[in-house]
């Protein structure tokens, strides 16, 4: 007969050993972050506490070697069964591997989508507001990561519903009333504010705040080109101002601001012994009809960003050799090309930060002097996120 302790050691020995498989082959176990929801009413049995602590010791002693939404997880989980120097450890050591910038905000480099449940970018900074506003205490911090998550919602979309209500949950419920529409906002144009009898007449949307501004033509200025607003409340906010005006298109210069740009150059493509070579588009080298050019985009953005539409406009001389419309992939990049009779339009669903050269091939067909027109991107739903590239001429000659 086995006597009762010795048994005790051995279911003792059995769940050390179980509970230590488990945590080496998974990441941290979802059902034991909700498990301490419950715990106020509904105690866990006795012979479930000595699970617990085994769970609680193996956290503390591993939560370095854990994934970022992981590591928040862990950290809710200490605080709330009583290991809080513990858990501050984790959001201190948090913070010094964060990024901080005064535009975006509190985030970190390695919070990116992946295949794996734990790799949401949302959720992930949804889950790091709850942690940090429990946890560590800091309402500046709290708002600095529920800035980014704001930033991120202007220019990309939230790609679930399970982050689009994580992302509400954490925005509403940790640090400053995001809904608080309170006039803190100043607008000065040129040297006047704006006037509240043209603010009254405006409805501002519900819970955003947001709202459109227009002026007749006999109420502008060039004073008014000077445009300033100052944010006087503790909620971020963001907005764009846009000017639209007539210009020929061979006097617009490249725009080298902002957080898109594209620059547009040409070639033309013969063909020598020593195989195909790309010769520049200048006085020396004039396109003769018949001519193959090789139209060169190059792209370059300093955020990750979804929905752009890329337009790039055609002299009237020459005619794309793809005019069937469809997805295409180039230089690591995914987009849905269409061809039209004035323009090539490109659609990208996501271009993440970085810089990008694609290509597509005209043929000369007519001769004569044209406007080149163009290439401009634009944020589809975020309009102020835009740039373009410089207009030229085009000269086209008889072949000989």
């Amino acid at each position: 007969m086995v006597s009762c302790e010795v048994k005790k050691l051995l279911l003792r020995s059995l769940i050390k050993r179980s509970f230590d498989t488990f945590v080496s082959k998974l990441n941290l176990d979802p059902s034991a972050f909700r498990r301490i929801f419950f715990n106020a009413n509904y105690p866990l049995p006795d012979q479930l506490q000595e699970i617990t602590k085994l769970y609680i010791e193996k956290c503390k002693e591993d939560w370095l070697t854990h994934s970022l939404y992981n590591k928040a997880l862990i950290a809710l989980v200490l605080q709330r069964n009583g290991e809080k120097n513990t858990a501050k450890q984790i959001t201190d050591a948090l913070t010094e591997q964060a990024v901080i910038k005064e535009e975006n905000g509190m985030y970190w480099k390695s919070n990116k989508n992946g295949w794996y449940w734990y790799q949401s970018a949302i959720e992930c900074q949804a889950l790091l507001i709850e942690t940090f506003s429990e946890v560590d205490g800091d309402l500046n911090k709290v708002n600095q990561l529920k800035q980014w998550l704001l930033k991120k919602k202007q220019t990309n979309k939230w790609p679930s519903t399970k982050a689009t209500t994580e992302a509400i949950y954490a925005l509403l419920m940790h640090g400053n009333n995001s809904l608080a529409l309170d006039e803190n906002t100043q607008i000065t144009i040129g040297d006047k504010k704006i006037s509240n009898d043209k603010l009254e007449k405006v409805q501002k949307e519900a819970g955003t705040g947001y709202f459109k501004l227009n002026w007749k033509k006999e109420e502008i200025d060039s004073s008014m080109a000077k445009v300033k607003v100052s944010n006087q409340g503790k909620i971020t906010g963001f907005g764009g101002v846009y000017w639209q005006y007539f210009e020929d298109l061979d006097k617009i210069s490249d725009s080298d601001q902002g957080e898109l740009q594209v620059q547009k150059s040409m070639y033309i493509k013969k063909t020598t012994d020593e195989g195909e070579v790309l010769e520049p588009i200048t006085a020396e080298t004039p396109v003769k009809v018949g001519d193959l050019i090789n139209v060169r985009l190059v792209i370059e953005t300093k955020n990750d960003l979804e929905f752009i539409h890329l337009k790039d406009l055609r002299a009237a001389g020459m005619e794309p050799l793809d005019v069937l419309s469809g997805y295409k992939w180039q230089d690591d990049l995914g987009y849905y090309q269409s061809t039209k009779d004035v323009a090539s339009h490109f659609f990208f669903e996501l271009l993440p930060k970085g810089r990008y050269v694609f290509e597509y091939e005209l043929r000369a067909n007519n001769k004569g002097n044209f406007s080149n027109g163009n290439a401009s991107i634009q944020s589809m739903y975020a309009p102020e996120f835009t740039g373009h590239s410089k207009g030229n001429r085009i000269s086209i000659h008889e072949s000989e």
